[in-house]
């Protein structure tokens, strides 16, 4: 090496920090520049349309006035008293109860059927979690299909002879809101097969192994070892479904409309109805903002809950 580049080394390396400090700082105004679009865009789309909302939900605003009156609590008020809407709360309530139940139930007993060491159990997941990325218009209108009177259900029923259990499901108060349960069930139930599976696949065989040794039933492994594991899994699983369930629109508007005579009726389809059937825009804001807050709460509260008893295991 030579006087020359012996000189020149320690300016070289002296440089060599500036350079990645700049490269660092090049990068992440890159990456500013390309997220900057997609923040604008979300808090335009949610944020500010949710803020929006919140304003209208204390006016009357018909959807078409170019002024609104304000009037304080007073469409507040009227969802409290009315019927009508108390009974779309608690239909949306049980919807979302009965789904978080049965979707996780299923799922669950899924993963575990096929998180064995199974030739086909590759295919089964991808079979089981179809019905998951199709449209829920689609799924919806099928199963009306199968609930129609000379549907494949009571077809069935016939068959086996028990014909006399036939029934109008979409059109009976009774068990119109059941329909939407199953569907969503039926439907959302490939989405927590995944999520538990992940969860399955996370938990080390030793462990099961172990209390095998012990001489701990399948059972007693399940209950002692796997599931307390399954912690995680458990809070995103049933904090996803709660959602869902609390959100339900498509399948209720392609089975029954929230009929017959308001039996199926849920928060979201009362939303829709009052804005753009009745055109109180105001008064469907205030229901939409009891939702939000709704869902807020529930969801926060359970994720409380389930974050503190994994902390705990």
């Amino acid at each position: 090496m030579n006087d020359t580049e012996v000189a020149a080394s320690p300016t070289r390396v002296a440089r060599t920090p500036e350079k990645r400090k700049r490269k660092s700082k090049d990068a992440l105004q890159a990456s500013l520049i390309w997220a900057i679009p997609a923040v604008v865009l979300t808090l335009g789309i949610h944020y500010v349309a949710v803020g929006a909302g919140g304003v209208y939900a204390f006016t009357d605003w018909d959807g078409i006035s170019a002024s609104a009156n304000f009037i304080g609590f007073d469409n507040f008020a009227e969802i409290f008293s009315d019927p009508t809407t108390r009974g779309a709360l608690f239909n949306t309530l049980l919807i979302a109860v009965c789904f978080v139940i049965g979707s996780n139930v299923i799922g669950l007993s899924l993963a575990v059927a096929l998180h064995r060491r199974l030739k086909s159990r590759f295919a089964l997941r991808a079979f089981f979690f179809a019905p998951v990325v199709l449209s829920s218009l689609a799924v919806s209108y099928i199963w009306q299909y199968i609930f129609d009177y000379s549907g494949p259900l009571n077809g069935f029923l016939d068959f086996i002879g028990l014909g006399s259990l036939k029934q109008a499901w979409l059109g009976s108060p009774t068990f119109a809101i059941w329909t939407i349960i199953i569907v969503l069930i039926w439907q959302f139930s490939g989405q927590t097969m995944v999520i538990y599976i992940a969860g399955l696949e996370a938990i080390p065989d030793e462990l099961n192994e172990a209390a095998s040794v012990d001489g701990a039933s399948g059972w007693a492994r399940f209950r002692s070892v796997t599931f307390p594991l399954l912690a995680p899994s458990l809070t995103i699983s049933l904090t996803l479904t709660l959602i869902i369930g609390l959100r339900v629109f498509d399948q209720i508007v392609a089975l029954t409309g929230g009929g017959p005579v308001g039996a199926s009726e849920s928060l979201t389809t009362e939303i829709y109805k009052q804005a753009f059937v009745s055109g109180r825009f105001g008064y469907s804001s205030a229901t939409a903002l009891i939702l939000t807050v709704l869902v807020l709460i529930i969801a926060l509260l359970q994720l409380q809950f389930l974050q503190s008893r994994e902390r705990k295991i």
